[in-house]
């Protein structure tokens, strides 16, 4: 074992066994590796293997008692003394799992040697939460959110030594109040176990406390809001788990408590919604107009149907094809790196948003929270559209793989105006297919996307009520009509789906917070079969 001055280890090496043979393991603190080696020649199927320590979830000493391959009896060996490591495992399409690995020798004070310096460099894993509040939505999705807590995370929450307080949601807004009242500060973390709709939830309670905390009035859309430290959690259970899904880059329950053990961290932008210097609600993931917002509206009347009330009130609304005029003013992203219309995804490590980490961080030791009036121009834009759509992120699901906008970030301090102009149902069908394939869905010529960072939308329903015009002396306007010239004085609103939720105001100002949040999870890794992750195939034969 070699040291560093102060006793401080770098290197552990010892022959081990595992299985029935001997294998050369090494912890590299150092480099970050447990890695196992057989030292016989290389032969098929005998790979070397290794496990970042940042992935390690827990170390047990074990009891060692193992089937004899050659006679196929239960054979105690003579005075084993074994400790096993648990681990991630990655799969394919972003699944992860805990395995684990039983290394045993015959000398009690290597074997806890051996335990000690890996329970030591857990320790070291500051990251990791020790203390969870993690609330459950027993009615969202299938009802299935306690017994998928209970079965799959709170077992590996328990052997990764993180204890939880957890409170079961009896109506709306349960854990939004909740989060008002409890000492936060006792925690490391806040878990959802839910959907995108009790993610939602828990945001609004965290950021609305961290803001009344802060003295911050959230009723004034150009307030700079306190950036929310406490990092949340999202246990998939619900209808649509979009926001887990476009972080970690699958829906499963076992690898988002796996990222929650290891404690990743994962910022996220969040844009304010507001009408007439009201808050209205936060948004990470979409707010559409038009299409989306008439889909929700519609099977929020069907939720006795299940998750195939969107699929019917998406044909439904389809078929209806209502298009709305308006105006849409908003403030392009400047000095950011990247386009909507590149092919650049946001992945693991993104320079795109490393770099607004190191500018957000620039601005705050300059200015603190002293807000400085943006004064870069105002875009207008007048027009007939069948959708609205602004996005935080790719919105990526498993039925739409790249989302809305394939190329958007997840905490670059900007969102993705999608913009779809009135024209054919054949040409709309066209726009709706791309979200399944891997075609360009922006190149249409209906079609206009922008990288913004705030944006307005007034209609002429709101400007004829109201005749007002915006503090940027732009007037707005709008008109609501079908598609057949019929039905043109059947005026009617469209509603604004925020995050699958209504807003009952046509006329909106949304702004852009960059890394207002943290996520327990790292974005999406490039994609990595297990062979080229990691290579258990000789463990698992031998175990």
């Amino acid at each position: 074992m070699e040291q560093l001055p102060g006793g401080r280890r770098l290197r552990l090496a010892s022959s081990l066994g595992l299985g029935q043979r001997c294998w050369e393991v090494t912890l590299d603190e150092e480099r970050g590796l447990l890695a196992w080696r057989d030292p016989r020649p290389p032969r098929r199927g005998a790979d070397n293997c290794f496990v970042p320590t940042s992935e390690i979830i827990a170390v047990e000493e074990t009891e060692q008692n193992k089937k004899q391959r050659s006679t196929g009896k239960w054979q105690k060996m003579a005075k084993p003394h074994a400790f096993t490591v648990y681990y991630v495992k990655k799969a394919r399409n972003h699944r992860w799992r805990c395995r684990d690995v039983t290394f045993w020798c015959a000398d009690e004070y290597l074997c806890n040697q051996w335990i000690q310096a890996l329970k030591e460099l857990l320790e070291m894993q500051k990251c990791r939460p020790k203390q969870l509040l993690v609330y459950i939505n027993p009615y969202g999705g299938k009802r299935q959110g306690k017994r998928i807590y209970e079965q799959k995370v709170a077992p590996l929450f328990s052997l990764a030594s993180i204890s939880a307080d957890v409170v079961v949601t009896e109506h709306a807004n349960h854990a939004k109040d909740n989060l008002f009242e409890v000492n936060i500060s006792k925690y490391d973390g806040v878990v959802c176990v839910g959907g995108d709709g009790m993610f939602s939830e828990v945001m609004h309670g965290l950021i609305g406390r961290m803001q009344k905390d802060s003295g911050i009035d959230q009723n004034n859309p150009k307030a700079p809001l306190a950036q929310c430290n406490i990092r949340i959690g999202i246990i998939p259970a619900g209808s649509t788990d979009c926001v887990c899904y476009s972080t970690v880059g699958i829906s499963d329950p076992v690898t988002s408590a796996l990222h929650i053990i290891i404690g990743d961290c994962q910022p996220l932008d969040v844009s304010s919604v507001h009408h007439n210097n009201t808050f209205l609600k936060y948004a990470v993931s979409l707010l559409g107009y038009g299409f989306y917002g008439d889909v929700l509206k519609d099977s929020e009347k069907k939720r006795w149907m299940g998750p195939m009330r969107y699929d019917y009130s998406g044909f439904k609304t389809f078929l209806s094809h209502h298009y709305y005029e308006g105006t849409i003013s908003f403030q392009p992203a400047k000095h950011t790196l990247g386009s909507p219309r590149d092919k650049d995804s946001c992945r693991t490590g993104c320079c795109v948003c490393k770099e607004s980490e190191q500018q957000l961080a620039e601005q705050r030791k300059k200015c603190g929270f002293k807000h400085e009036e943006d004064e870069d121009e105002w875009k207008v834009i007048k027009g007939k559209f069948l959708a609205i759509n602004v996005v935080n992120m790719s919105c990526a699901c498993p039925r739409s793989p790249k989302g809305l906008s394939p190329a958007a970030h997840l905490a670059d301090g900007t969102a993705d105006l999608i913009l779809v102009r009135k024209c054919s149902r054949f040409d709309f069908l066209r726009y709706l297919v791309r979200h399944t394939n891997r075609d360009d869905q922006f190149d249409f010529s209906f079609v206009d996307v922008y990288r913004v960072k705030s944006f307005q939308f007034t209609s002429k329903l709101s400007e004829d009520n109201e005749s007002s015009v915006t503090d940027i002396g732009k007037k707005r306007f709008g008109q609501f009509c079908r598609d057949h010239p019929a039905c043109c004085c059947n005026i009617a609103n469209s509603t604004w789906n925020c995050d699958g939720e209504t807003l009952d105001s046509s006329a909106i100002e949304v702004r852009v917070h960059c890394q207002l949040m943290k996520l327990f999870a790292r974005g999406i890794e490039e994609n990595c079969t297990d062979e080229a992750a990691y290579s258990h195939s000789s463990i698992e034969q031998l175990l």
